[in-house]
Order: C-alpha cells, then structure tokens, then sequence
C-alpha cells in the first residue's frame, strides 16, 4: 500500500495558493469543501452517490453529476442526475440522462453540456477498428459518445454524436476493451460554442467545432497513456492528465502542458522517481493564479499542489473510504478545485 497517511501532508503556505479546495469522494455522498490546513470548513449532503465531477458555479452554487438509475450497465462513471445545490444545500434544478456520464458543464447562459452513451448502429459499430477482440457487450453492441447541450427547461439545442463520424479514422488502443467508442471523459466547451473532448479509449483529444461537427483540432499520442480532463487555459495552451497506462516500460502519470499550436509540450510533472506518481484511471489539474498546479491523483485519493518547478507545497488525502458498488472500499477522487475565499464562488462564506 502506497499510501499510509491521510489528511493534510504539507502545507507550504510561503509558496501555496491560499483558497478553498473541493472535492467529493467517487460514489460518495457528501461534497467536501477544505480549508489550507486540510479542515473541512463547508460540506453538502447529495442525493445521490457522485458519478463524476462536482465543481462550484460562479453564484456560489454546487454541480454534480449523481449515479441515476437506468441507463447503460456495468460502465464506470455513470451519472445521470445533473443537479445544481445552493450554498446550503437545498436543490435548486435537476436535470436527468440516464447515459450521462463523467462530465458536464453550464454555460453562462443557463445550459448544461455533457458528455453520454449511446449503443452505436451495427453496421457502425462493425467498422471500429482496434481494441481486444471479443470484448464487446452482450450481442456485439459497443457504446459511442455523444456531447448534448440542453437549455434550462431541458430541450437539446445542440448534439454531436461520435459514431457519425469517420469511425476508421480513430482506432481503439490495442489493448482496451471494445465495450465503448471510445470512453470520453471530459467535455470543456470553448468561447466560441467549440467544445474540446478527451477521448481515454484512443488517448485522444479533440476539438469539435461547433458548426461542421467535425475536428478542428485534434491530437492522439499513446504515450499519455489514456489521458483524463483536457482544459484550454488562459494563456491558451491545452493542460491535461495523462495517466500513462501503457507509458513504455513501466507505468506512470504526468501533468502535461501543451502549446496548442506546435503541439509540443512546454511544461510537465511527473514524479521522482516517476512510479511514485501514477493513477491509471480519472484524475485531474488546475492551473491556479500563482501559476502553481493543483493536481488531484485520483486513484489514491491524493490532492496536491506543486509550483512551476515541481515542488510540492501542499498535500492532502481524502480520508474518506467509500464502499463501492463492485464491493471494494476505496477513497478515490474524480477531480478536485480550489476556489480562492473572496472570490465569486466562496464570496467570502468560509475562510481558507
């Protein structure tokens, strides 16, 4: 076991970033919101077990994704219910898909975009190229995903489904399961109505535009290993985790920072030794004001921040062991942000 301590680790506070940081254990719940010496200063009671991401609005209220019934079985991040608390806990909107999985955002004008499932036509789900053989789900069906925006009153104003595109183009891994085409695990929309998607299944990641549904953008690298929560920062460059499942000789994560241009990579983390920083599956980044990153290694429960160079200055890890529904108890953590106390989302209602 890797992990032997729980709670605050490290807090550096000449060099982290003062602010609040949120989290809620996968299958959990509970929402934690903590302070900087690792104290859980706020906490919301959910409906339902997190699916996947919980994040905070700029009005100060909490988004979740919560396991709903129905829906695809045996899929991991299932959510289904969309639903929007206030500061104290009272539920202020639901929205329910029961395909919904992994992500969704709201848009400043009230819609919600997200990421789900569909079973893919047969003559389509015969043309996916890759993957281990035989792997499909019962009858050779494959699930594909689509990207829904939806208004407030739940009408879809805009759809891109992934089995509409040119399904050769984008091989499955050779190693990964045929069960889905091909896994995305997060939807990031953009200014200009684009939305970037992470594609796990063919670590792959992708801008759709918006207009043609096509990509305008796009890159797939098997050295990241299966990548998890792709974001366009404000200085324009792609931050993402890549998990490194199948990194070359032994497995092992990284934090990359890309020029979206070029496509090189202009900053990264990873460990030292490399092995001691690894997550094979969800997880998540947050550059933060101070340019320092917080990275939430989420198969082990581990939130952490680290400066430019690599430093680590503040460590913590989520005590909170839940008991899944394959049976096993576990403390992982889908993704994890920190909010500074002043600011639109805290407005000053807890202190860090």
């Amino acid at each position: 076991m890797r992990i032997s301590q729980t709670g605050l680790l490290a807090n550096d506070s000449s060099q982290s970033t003062p602010g609040l940081t949120l989290f809620s254990p996968l299958e959990a719940k509970t929402a934690y919101l903590l302070n900087m010496a690792g104290e859980t200063v706020h906490e919301w009671q959910l409906g339902e077990p997190v699916g996947g991401v919980v994040y905070l609005l700029e009005n100060g209220n909490l988004l979740t994704a919560e396991v709903s019934p129905g829906g695809p079985e045996g899929m991991n991040g299932k959510g289904g219910y969309l639903r929007e608390y206030d500061w104290d806990g009272n539920l202020v909107s639901e929205y329910l898909d029961p395909a919904q999985h992994h992500d969704v955002r709201k848009l400043d004008n009230g819609n919600l975009v997200y990421v789900g499932w569909e079973a893919m036509e047969p003559d389509k789900a015969d043309r996916v190229q890759g993957g281990i053989s035989g792997t499909e789900h019962a009858g050779g069906i494959i699930y594909s995903d689509y990207v829904k925006e939806v208004a407030p009153a739940g009408e879809s104003v805009w759809e891109w489904h992934f089995q509409d595109m040119d399904i050769e183009n984008y091989p499955l891994l050779r190693d990964v399961p045929r069960a889905e085409f091909a896994h995305v695990n997060s939807c990031f929309p953009l200014p200009n109505g684009d939305v970037m998607i992470s594609m796990r299944r063919n670590s792959m990641i992708a801008i759709i535009d918006r207009k043609t549904k096509e990509f305008s953008w796009e890159m797939s690298d098997q050295s990241w290993g299966m990548q998890h929560d792709a974001q366009i920062m404000e200085n324009g460059n792609l931050l993402f985790f890549a998990n490194g499942m199948v990194t070359a000789s032994f497995p092992h994560s990284r934090v990359i920072e890309l020029d979206m241009k070029s496509k090189e990579s202009v900053w990264h983390y990873a460990g030292s030794p490399p092995l001691s920083f690894f997550s094979p599956h969800i997880s998540g980044a947050q550059r933060l004001s101070s340019g320092n990153t917080l990275i939430c290694e989420g198969g082990w429960g581990r939130i952490f921040e680290v400066t430019p160079t690599g430093e680590v200055v503040w460590e913590y890890i989520s005590p909170h062991e839940i008991e899944h529904r394959h049976g096993s108890i576990l403390n992982w953590v889908f993704r994890a942000y920190r909010y500074a106390a002043d600011g639109p989302h805290i407005q000053n209602r807890a202190a860090a």
